[in-house]
C-alpha cells in the first residue's frame, strides 16, 4: 500500500549532519563524488547544480496536455532510448537532470534538446486485462546518452505554454563491483501509477478493487506528480548517499531480473522507501548476492510483499508487470511465480527470510524507539534505550516475527509502539548476518527515507528525528561500503527480548499460508 500524500516538487532540503546535533557541513562543488565539472555530450561543461528541475504545482501539465514515457526504464551510458510524448497545441523541450546533492540544488542539468514540435498522440488502449497502454503512440525523439554519468534522472518536459511534466529514467552502471548499488523501485512506482484511470489496486472509481488492472505497463506516462515515487522514495537517499563520498552504482528493480550480473561483487545493495513488487528472479539474484558477501539494506517497509512476473510487448522484454493478486485468476495458478503475495499459496515464501521481518500494517504511525542503543549504526546519535524519534514510523511498517524463515540471529535494534487506524501493534528495525559475512539492515518504515530530506509535519517528523535518521543512514552507507558487515559486526540475536507475537493478526499484511 502507499499513502495518497503528494509531495510537491519544491526544494528538498537536506541538512547533512556529523552527529545528531543538527550541525551541517558545507559540500564541495563535486559533492556527487565525481569531478566538479564533467564533460557534456557536446564537449563543453555541463551546468552546475540547478533548481530549475523542480515543477511548481501551478505548472504541472494535465495527463494528455503534456505527458510522456521512455521505451526503457534504464539504459547504460551511451545507449539511446526513445521518448513517446503527447503534447496538444504546444511545442516543447526536454532537459535531462541527474539527481544528486550538487551543493543543495538536488539535481544537475546534463542535456537539453532543441524545440520539438508538439503532437497529440492517439487515445491509449485498454486491454481485456484492464491494462492501460500507450504502446500505440509514435516515437517522438531518440535521446543519445553519450557521456551521461550513471544515476537517477528526471527528464523535464516543458511546453511553450509553460506547462511541465517529468519522465523518470535511470542511467544504470556497467557494474556494481566494489560499489554500493542503489536500486530504484520502478515496479512499485508503476503498480501505483494511475495514468489512464487504472492501477493494480483500483479502476476508475475509488475502492473499485474488482475493476483493478491485472497487468500494468511501463509503456504509459505517470499520473499527476509523474515522478512521485522518485521524489518520495529515492531522491532523499540519493542526495545523502552522493554527499557521503561512498562509491555508488545505479540500477532498477527490472535490472535485477534483466541483468542479474550487475550485482556481482557489489559491496551492498540498497533499496529505497518502497520496493513492494518483486519477481522470483529478482529475489533469487539478491539472495545469491547476499550469500556471496554483499550487504543488503532495506530503507523502507513492505518490501518483497507482492510476487509478480514480467511479460514482453513490442518495446521489449520486461515491459509489462503481471499481478493478478489471486491464484484463482492467474492462468499460471500453480506455478512458483503465480502472482499472489509472497506469503500465500502456492509456494509461500514470506519476505522475512531475506528482509528479516514481515510487512505489518498500513496506515502506520509511531515514534522510532531504540531497543539496542549500542548497535553500531547508532554510534554518534546520542541514543539511549527507549530514546524515541517521533514520526519515523509511518505510513507502512514491518515487524519481526518468531516464525519459520526469520534468521536465528535476528537482532531487533528498535521496537516501536505503532498504531494502524484502530489497531495497536509494534514496528521493528532489525539486523542479521549470514555465513558469507554479509549484513542485512532493515528500518521497517517507509517514512525513513522521506525523513532524510527534512521535517515532515504530516507525520510529526521534527529536526531531532531528521538528524537521527541522517546520522544512522550515513553510518550505514560507510559500513556498507567497507565490505561484509558481519565480519566486524556480527548480529547478536535478541528477538525473544521484545516478545513479538507469531500471529499476523496484529497487522494488515494477512496470514501466512503453509
Amino acid at each position: 500500500m502507499r499513502t495518497s500524500k503528494t509531495l510537491t516538487a519544491g526544494l528538498l532540503v537536506l541538512a547533512l549532519v556529523s552527529g545528531c546535533q543538527g550541525t551541517s557541513k558545507k559540500a564541495s562543488a563535486g559533492g556527487d563524488g565525481r569531478a566538479a565539472a564533467m564533460p557534456s555530450p557536446g564537449g563543453g561543461q555541463v551546468q552546475p547544480g540547478d533548481q530549475a528541475w523542480q515543477i511548481p504545482d501551478s505548472l504541472v501539465a494535465g495527463s494528455m496536455e503534456l505527458a510522456g514515457y521512455a521505451d526503457q526504464v534504464s539504459v547504460r551510458s551511451g545507449e539511446p532510448f526513445r521518448l513517446f510524448v503527447t503534447s496538444y497545441a504546444a511545442d516543447f523541450t526536454v532537459r535531462a537532470f541527474r539527481l544528486g546533492w550538487y551543493d543543495g540544488a538536488s539535481a544537475k542539468l546534463i542535456w537539453s534538446s532543441p524545440t520539438i514540435p508538439g503532437k497529440t498522440q492517439p487515445k491509449a488502449i485498454l486491454t481485456k486485462d484492464r491494462m492501460v497502454t500507450a504502446i500505440n503512440w509514435s516515437p517522438t525523439t531518440t535521446v543519445q546518452t553519450t557521456g551521461w554519468p550513471a544515476g537517477s534522472y528526471l527528464l523535464l518536459l516543458r511546453a511553450s505554454t509553460g506547462k511541465e511534466s517529468y519522465v523518470p529514467i535511470v542511467i544504470r552502471s556497467d557494474t556494481a563491483r566494489g560499489a554500493v548499488l542503489i536500486v530504484s523501485g520502478v515496479n512499485t512506482d508503476e503498480a501505483y501509477n494511475g495514468w489512464g484511470g487504472y492501477t493494480l489496486y483500483n479502476g476508475p472509481h475509488r475502492k473499485s478493487h474488482d475493476q483493478r488492472s491485472l497487468m500494468v505497463t511501463f509503456d504509459r506516462p505517470y499520473a499527476y506528480n509523474p515522478a512521485r515515487g522518485v521524489l518520495h522514495d529515492i531522491l532523499p537517499l540519493v542526495q545523502l548517499a552522493e554527499r557521503s563520498g561512498v562509491r555508488l552504482a545505479y540500477a532498477t528493480s527490472v535490472d535485477l531480473q534483466a541483468d542479474p550480473a550487475i550485482v556481482d561483487g557489489a559491496r551492498a545493495i540498497v533499496f529505497g522507501g518502497h520496493d513492494e513488487y518483486w519477481s522470483l528472479p529478482m529475489r533469487e539474484a539478491v539472495t545469491k548476492a547476499r550469500d556471496a558477501g554483499t550487504n543488503l539494506a532495506f530503507l523502507g517497509a513492505n518490501s518483497i510483499y507482492r510476487r509478480i512476473r514480467y511479460a514482453s510487448d513490442p518495446n521489449g522484454s520486461n515491459r509489462i508487470i503481471v499481478d493478478y493478486k489471486d491464484a484463482g485468476l492467474d492462468p499460471w495458478h500453480t506455478a512458483p511465480d503465480t502472482t499472489v503475495n509472497w506469503r500465500q499459496n502456492p509456494f509461500p515464501n514470506p519476505e522475512n527470510s531475506l528482509v528479516g521481518m514481515l510487512y505489518e500494517c498500513f496506515p502506520a504511525r509511531g515514534a522510532f524507539t531504540v531497543h539496542e542503543p549500542n548497535f553500531f549504526l547508532f554510534a554518534g546519535t546520542g541514543a539511549k534505550a527507549g530514546s524515541a524519534y517521533p514520526g519515523l514510523v509511518g505510513n507502512e511498517a514491518d515487524r519481526a516475527y518468531p516464525i519459520n524463515g526469520t534468521p536465528a540471529n535476528l537482532e531487533v535494534v528498535a521496537h516501536s509502539r505503532t498504531t494502524c487506524d484502530s489497531r495497536h501493534t509494534f514496528s521493528d528495525a532489525a539486523y542479521y548476518t549470514v555465513k558469507s559475512g554479509a549484513g542485512v539492515f532493515a528500518t521497517g518504515s517507509i517514512e525513513w527515507v522521506r525523513a532524510l530530506q527534512g521535517p515532515d509535519p504530516e507525520y510529526g517528523v521534527g529536526p531531532a528525528s531528521v538528524a537521527f535518521a541522517q546520522k544512522v543512514t550515513l553510518n550505514l552507507l560507510t559500513a556498507l561500503a567497507a565490505g561484509p558487515m558481519g565480519r566486524t559486526h556480527p548480529a547478536l540475536g535478541n528477538l525473544a527480548s521484545v516478545h513479538d507475537l507469531a500471529t499476523t493478526s496484529t497487522g494488515t499484511g494477512g496470514a501466512i499460508d503453509q
